[in-house]
């Protein structure tokens, strides 16, 4: 990597609670943890309780090598927890506590400061559901320069999104990140019709994106341009614990584009990155020194 890039992830940041320990979570925080793994100055935004959980965060981001710049503290609302169960497939289900200090984080002059100098941002749905952050996630993202990256990763998760939230944060950002089991919901908000590639053209059409990126788990993912399309098949592994493994691709997206990779060395880069992630335990695993130096194996290295 030539320059190192400012990045950030802005939204929750919270403790997964499994049914036999807690791990340090939040896609915004995830996707910090890994830009920053992968070369970037990378700070996660977000606000957590004057208690020991939020004490513990903080120490968990310090042990990740992760800034705390940004972590805000609360006085008033506790930090946040989320119940995750994990299915024999390893694939997760949540259910989010309310009312807790990410749902208030402020957005002073120091931060729209920080905003100002970033190459890229993270954002999402669940940490809008509420008025205060959704004000001050809204105005960090007004204050990123125009040509930084300004990933939009839709993340519906229990009630908390709407066709509002989806469509003003559209209007904000100019790279989107959704799944397969998203672009469902996206397609009745918008009228969407065709196949796949189709809706996914109109939806990059409608809100002026540059990038779409469209996850189906093992199955790969799709990149999407006005110029281009990749389609990557997925990589072979055993998944163990999918927690965060979008958030991994996320990142690995967030830098292969920085850094101006074609469209299929991104895409192959992100399913390699996300794999990796499935077969660890943890959303935030210590990603080995092949994926942190990236070089992808060529048609011919495989056939030899």
């Amino acid at each position: 990597m030539n320059r190192t890039f400012n990045v950030a992830g802005i939204g929750e940041l919270l403790w997964d609670v499994f049914p036999e320990h807690k791990r340090l979570g939040g896609a915004p925080a995830n996707f910090s943890c890994h830009c920053g793994q992968l070369g970037a100055n990378a700070k996660p935004v977000s606000c957590v309780g004057a208690d020991p959980l939020g004490k513990e965060l903080r120490e968990s981001l310090k042990e990740l090598g992760m800034s705390a710049e940004f972590i805000f503290e609360s006085a008033e609302y506790p930090t946040g927890t989320v119940e995750v169960v994990l299915n024999e497939m390893g694939k997760p289900t949540y259910q989010i506590h309310e009312d807790v200090a990410w749902d208030h984080i402020p957005c002073p002059d120091a931060l729209k400061d920080f905003a100002a100098s970033l190459d890229a941002v993270c954002f999402g749905s669940l940490s809008q559901r509420a008025g205060e952050s959704r004000g001050s996630i809204r105005s960090f993202i007004r204050e990123v320069p125009d040509n930084a990256l300004k990933i939009y990763d839709v993340n519906l998760r229990q009630a908390f999104f709407s066709k509002q939230i989806v469509s003003e944060s559209l209007e904000l950002a100019n790279v989107l990140k959704l799944s397969d089991e998203e672009l469902p919901v996206l397609a009745g908000y918008f009228d969407l019709t065709g196949d796949t590639e189709e809706q996914l053209t109109a939806l990059r059409r409608m809100f002026s994106l540059k990038l779409i990126f469209f996850t189906r788990g093992k199955d790969g993912s799709l990149l999407l341009s006005a110029h281009e399309t990749d389609d990557c098949p997925g990589c072979e592994g055993l998944a163990v614990d999918s927690v965060g493994a979008g958030d991994s691709a996320t990142a690995a997206l967030c830098m292969g584009v920085l850094q101006g990779w074609p469209l299929s060395k991104v895409n192959l880069y992100t399913n390699e990155v996300s794999t990796f992630v499935c077969m660890q335990k943890g959303a935030t695993p210590v990603l080995p020194e092949r994926l942190v130096n990236y070089e992808p194996v060529t048609e011919s290295e495989e056939r030899a």
